[in-house]
This record gives C-alpha cells, structure tokens and sequence, in this order.
C-alpha cells in the first residue's frame, strides 16, 4: 500500500514528505499500525546530518505511537484498535534476549540499524527503489508494519499524542538510572543536560529516592522546568564551574553518579569529574565527540567508572507501563517537555528542537484523533 512519509534523501538534507512510498506486505508476524504522532529524538537528527549512519534515502522515526489496524495470522498478544507505542526491536531468540536483556540483542543492530527488516527485506520503497528504515519502525509515516516485539499496549484512556517519545527518549532516561545506576535512597546524583532524556533521567532519580538531585544546562528556562519536575539542585554551567558547584552541594565529595545526555566532550568529561569515590558516570548520547581519560588519576585513584547505556537497558514492554503507572500518579510529568506539531511542520520541529527552543518536538501525523477525555 502507498503512505505518507518523510524522507531524508541524502545526508544532512532536510525533510521531504512524499506521498508514493510503498509500504512492505504483512507477514504473518507483522502488525500494521495507523499513526497518530511521533516524537522527534536527537538520534534522528544524528541519523540525518550523518553523525551517525544507516543509509539513504531513510524514513527516520522511532517514537511512535498509535493505533493497530490489521494483525498477522501469528501475532496473539495485539488486536485491531489496540492503542501502542513502538520501540526497538530484540529478536527474543538470542542468549541476552533469553536472559532478559533485550537491548543488548544479539542482532540489535541488523534487526534496528540495518536500513532494512530482521529478514533482510525492504521496509519502504519508492518507484521500486529501496529506503532504508529505522528501529523496524520509522514512524516519521501515515502507516507502518512492526513486528509484535515492537509495540507496547497502553490504556486507551490517555492521550496518544503524548505518549510516543515513552519509546526511546523517556525510556532511556529513567531506565538508564532505574535499570543500570539503580541508586539507592540517599544517594546523590547529577544529570547534564535538560533536555526530554536528561529531564527523565532526574525524574528517575527522584523516584528512587535520591536526597540531592542536580540539574546542569546552560538555558535558564530548561532550568527552571527541572526545579519544577523535582531537582533539588541547578546549576547553569554557562555561569558557573559545575564540577565546583557539584562538589559545594555534596560536601566537597561529588555525586554518587552522574549522567551526560549532552555528548559534549568538555561536558562528558566535566561529568567525570564531579564524581564521588567509587562514582559512576552513564554516558548515553548519540555523539561524534570523544573524551580524553587519564585512566589512572581520572578513574582508578578514585574507584570510578564510566559506562555507556543502550536504551536505557529497558524492556519497553515492562518499562514503559511502569513509566505510565508513575505518570498516573504525578511522579512522571513527561508531557511537560511536549509541544505538538503538524506533520507538515517537521523541518520546523526538528530546527526548534536543535536550537533548544522545544525540548520534545511531537509530530501529530492523524490530525483527526481526539484522545477521550
């Protein structure tokens, strides 16, 4: 069938919407999903201006969300009118995926990064010619197929339009400290860089009890919603030296752990040094950028560590009803973050999101959906 999608021709060119993309058939296993929105996330926009690379042409997209129309003879967990949000997809088969650590699927990055489907054929085409996909999703569509390990039901009483970015921003914010960190009560924790990851990341750390929960932006606005959604502490390092003002609110010692969202060497490294004895620092943005270690005075003097985080080490099917569940009950205002587009307006979402002006851009592909309450 022919869709609606953006395309990234080349690389760092812009958006383009064209309306003659064929879409794969279904297969036994698929799911065909109507979409109503999807977020726009940083790793998009690494995708396209080449920071990072899959192919092109590419419909980019992986944090959508909306509704099933059709299911596979296979598929037994989903219905036509489930209301979903997509995520990566983790083949279920492999030794990590049986362990429960589906991010690290052994063929996660042939099944998401490959530019076509885990069996090696082409998602999307136009005029017979391949395009590449993303995550076995590219929600930047009218329709997609995912597979059933794509999607996650949830309540048909919240406001789809919202819920997308759940898929990858959110999820791997708070799941890089709920699920990797696992700070305890007590502990202390800074997060660089207030953008939708950055912001999940400090809710997570409030939730888990964390006594001093740091903000560091360089934008006052960004700032201040973090104070608004639990941080004990900001600091905008654009005035101030952070790894100074971190070690002046923790007694001189510096945060248990820390997380970078930003990947700005000066940024990734300053999140290093802000660390306590036996600290760790989660580094988990997609980024061209490198740091400079000395691993002995940087790391081992001290007992600490640096790590990076795939998704947040979350499974999307138990993580993000469980981000919903604190959502419900006010301690999870991800939709703060949120302003809504028209699909037509995605260069504009993507430029506002790139200058800082939007921290979630959220593409409304149905502008006919009305949420029911």
């Amino acid at each position: 069938m022919k869709i609606r999608a953006a395309v990234v021709e080349q690389k760092d060119a812009p958006f383009v919407i064209h309306d003659d993309i064929e879409l794969a058939d279904m297969q036994p296993d698929d799911i065909q999903v109507h979409m109503v929105a999807s977020g726009i996330c940083h790793s998009d926009e690494a995708l396209r201006v080449g920071d990072a690379v899959i192919d092109y042409p590419i419909i980019l997209g992986h944090e959508g969300s909306g509704i099933v129309e059709k299911v596979g003879a296979h598929v037994q967990n989903f219905k036509p009118g489930d209301h979903v949000v997509l995520s990566f997809y983790a083949c279920g088969n492999c030794e990590n995926c049986l362990k429960g650590i589906p991010t690290r699927c052994l063929h996660y990055g042939a099944n998401n990064l490959s530019g076509v489907r885990p069996d090696g054929t082409s998602h999307f085409t136009q005029n017979g010619k391949h395009v590449a996909d993303m995550f076995d999703q590219s929600s930047f569509t009218t329709t997609t197929v995912v597979r059933e390990r794509n999607c996650v039901k949830v309540p048909d009483d919240l406001d789809l339009r919202k819920l997308g970015p759940l898929g990858c921003g959110y999820v791997t914010g708070s799941g890089t400290v709920l699920n990797t960190l696992k700070p305890r009560p007590g502990q202390t924790i800074a997060v660089f860089g207030t953008g939708a990851v950055g912001l999940a990341a400090m809710m997570a750390g409030r939730i888990s009890g964390c006594t001093t929960v740091i903000a560091i932006d360089i934008v006052d606005s960004r700032l201040a919603l973090a104070k608004e959604l639990g941080a004990t502490d900001v600091i905008n390092s654009k005035n101030e030296d952070a790894v100074e003002a971190i070690k002046q609110l923790t007694g001189g010692y510096g945060v248990d752990f820390a997380v970078d969202t930003t990947g700005v060497t000066a940024v990734m490294e300053s999140s290093i040094k802000a660390l306590a004895q036996g600290g760790v620092s989660a580094c988990i943005a997609v980024t061209p950028n490198h740091i400079d270690l000395d691993t002995w005075n940087d790391l081992c003097v001290d007992d600490r560590s640096v790590i990076g985080v795939n998704m947040g080490d979350s499974i999307p099917q138990i993580d993000i009803p469980r981000l919903i569940k604190f959502y419900r009950q006010g301690m999870f205002d991800f939709d703060k973050t949120e302003r809504f587009y028209d699909f037509d307006e995605i260069n504009q979402a993507n430029e506002d999101s790139r200058s800082g002006k939007t921290i979630k851009p959220v593409l409304i592909i149905d502008k006919d959906y009305q949420p029911e309450n």
